[in-house]
């Protein structure tokens, strides 16, 4: 069943969750950085630097940029497409998996307050 709120709630909500992620251990992601994550966790994959840029209305080098960043932090590795070597295949991780399962349960609990 769909949860009504309004635009104050919903931002009250969205705001206690950044709090929350701001004031927590661990990575530390930008707006980008989420979006690009979410893609690649939520969309069945395969994903491609080239795919992400074109699903997100980004540039390739904007893709790049946080998927260094989010691959030092061990939420996604980068490899290359074994039938077209030119592409570079987006692969999930564990840690990963394990932040976005600690950021739901972070909107789960925000919202239930």
């Amino acid at each position: 069943m769909p949860v009504e709120l309004t635009a104050t709630e919903a931002l009250t909500l969205w705001h206690r969750v950044t709090l929350e992620q701001v004031r927590r251990e661990g990575p530390d992601l930008s707006l980008r950085q989420l979006a690009i994550l979410l893609q690649v966790y939520l969309v069945p994959p395969p994903h491609t630097v080239r795919g992400l840029a074109a699903e997100l209305g980004v540039t390739k080098p904007v893709i790049t940029r946080a998927l260094d960043t989010m691959g030092e932090l061990g939420l996604v590795e980068r490899v290359r497409d074994e039938q077209d070597r030119r592409n570079v295949v987006v692969k999930r991780t564990v840690a990963g998996s394990l932040y976005l399962e600690h950021l739901a349960d972070m909107i789960r609990r925000e919202g239930r307050r």
